[in-house]
């Protein structure tokens, strides 16, 4: 067990010499902050996420604009803040109350910030992907969750400003002492420097990078923080207790020797991600605050998406129908659709749970929106060929309430009756029952078209596609490797 303080003194009652340490540190960032802002009409982009360093770069750059006078406050600061749909929803509230405080109070002081809140487009976010079109959860050789939820948000609002301004430059809280890889990162970018202290930004025409607290360490940016008030009113110690809860033995002290952790290694984030062994920051939310019990549906249903083998939950295809050999073993591809109804169950269970038995401020807690689910259950049926449209009726069993929404067409959809009648003709042979339905949707879906050329052809796609098993799969991939003399040690798509 830590025998670390829970709050050593310096933080709160710094000695004369830190003091003047840190006064320093922080006027001489506070000149660099004007004068980067005065030396041109470029407009500012800051990147905000709610954390330390993010906090301590807008406290930083708000501060300094104030100390202008009001002519001097001719270009506008973006305050951008990226929800993913699937941060952790404690974080998440922080950052959308932190959000209207700013707008308040930027009107207030009138000051040039404009503040946004970001999303990903329907089509990228998590649940979209991960139930409605069967992506596997995230792993290291297939991360597709960061560009859809983070970047593309992000990077479309800072090309807007660019495609109207002509240049951006996008404020950032990096910081060397993050980790060695964050370190060489920004060491390569400062060595392309085109001006003092802003970096070409490799991603993004048109655009450079501030990083201003980029020399300081995790200890002096706490002291920043808990020496200078908020400048939009928020809580600087509130948001220190959400890190020390975050934290695996409740503590959050200042570092004095090489073996004191510091408060720093609380790492917030998605509460979906399975890029990590564990979710470390809301596994000791739970453990350490009773008023966070209520998110141990969050962190059970992340637990079980983070399957080692996930091959029985997943097709022998791939999204595309294709086949993929490695190694005598075809590469599974997206979730099967009972694998996808039962994450949709327990999403929907927990989002029921948690607003009947947890706190008041979680009462409307959502996990996934109703545009959501209509993009899920669109792609199911139109898409997936899945004519049960069993959406509703999943909905209805996890919430206790009918779904608000229409019905589909019903040359889209079959009669559970006609359904019904197929299982009991496919008997226990699942691909054949796959198939069947495969052709009935498609016939269906060409039965309302003016010309229903191009009918053939969509049938024999769809039989060219489906296999009595994955055996049989398995063995026509390896005889067309064999045939079109690939590797057998090397990945082969068929």
């Amino acid at each position: 067990m830590s025998t670390a303080p829970q709050l050593l003194p310096l933080i709160e009652a710094p000695t004369a010499s830190t003091r003047r340490n840190i006064h320093d540190i922080r006027e001489e960032l506070l000149a660099e902050i004007r004068e980067l802002y005065l030396a041109d009409q470029v407009p500012w982009v800051v990147g905000y996420s709610g954390g330390k360093d993010s906090t301590l770069t807008t406290a930083l750059i708000w501060t300094a604009l104030a100390s202008l006078t009001p002519a001097q406050r001719t270009k506008p600061v973006h305050v951008i803040a990226t929800d993913t749909g699937v941060e952790n929803p404690v974080i998440a509230t922080w950052v959308e109350r932190s959000l209207r405080s700013m707008r308040t109070a930027a009107a207030e002081q009138a000051l040039p910030i404009e503040v946004h809140r970001l999303t990903p487009k329907l089509a990228d976010t998590f649940w979209v992907n991960l139930i409605g079109k069967g992506y596997a959860a995230p792993r290291p050789l297939f991360r597709w969750c960061t560009e859809r939820l983070k970047i593309r948000p992000s990077n479309d609002f800072i090309r807007s400003v660019v495609s109207k301004h002509g240049e951006v430059i996008l404020v950032l809280g990096t910081r060397k002492a993050e980790s060695p890889q964050r370190a060489r990162t920004m060491a390569k970018h400062e060595a392309g420097r085109v001006r003092a202290r802003l970096s070409p930004n490799g991603s993004l025409p048109n655009s450079l990078v501030y990083t201003p607290i980029e020399a300081l360490n995790t200890d002096e940016v706490w002291i920043l923080l808990m020496q200078f008030p908020n400048p939009w009113g928020h809580s600087h110690k509130e948001l220190l207790a959400l890190y020390r809860g975050a934290s695996e033995d409740n503590e959050c002290p200042l570092v004095v020797d090489d073996t004191t952790p510091s408060c720093g290694t609380s790492r917030f984030g998605c509460w979906t991600c399975t890029m990590v062994q564990q979710d470390k920051s809301m596994r000791a939310m739970i453990l350490n605050e009773a008023e966070y019990d209520w998110m141990r549906p969050l962190l059970a249903l992340r637990n079980a998406l983070d399957v080692e083998d996930d091959r029985h939950l997943r097709d022998f295809r791939r999204m595309n129908g294709s086949l993929l050999i490695h190694r005598e073993r075809l590469v599974h591809g997206p979730y099967t659709q009972q694998a996808r109804q039962d994450w949709l169950r327990r999403l929907l269970e927990a989002q029921t749970w948690i607003r009947a038995n947890g706190p008041d401020h979680v009462a409307d807690l959502t996990l996934i929106t109703l545009d959501e689910l209509h993009e899920i259950r669109r792609l199911w049926v139109f898409e997936k060929h899945e004519i049960e449209d069993t959406l509703p009726e999943i909905y209805e069993q996890a919430t206790g309430e009918p779904f608000p929404g229409p019905p589909l067409n019903n040359l889209t959809t079959t009669d559970p009756d006609v359904i019904a009648v197929l299982r009991d003709v496919c008997g226990d042979d699942e691909q054949h029952f796959l198939t069947m339905r495969a052709l009935l949707a498609t016939e269906r879906a060409y039965r309302t078209a003016g010309r229903r050329a191009g009918l053939y052809n969509a049938l024999e796609n769809v039989l060219a596609r489906h296999f009595d098993s994955e055996d049989e799969a398995l063995n026509f991939a390896q005889y067309r490797r064999k045939a079109l003399g690939k590797d057998p040690d090397q990945q082969a798509l068929f």
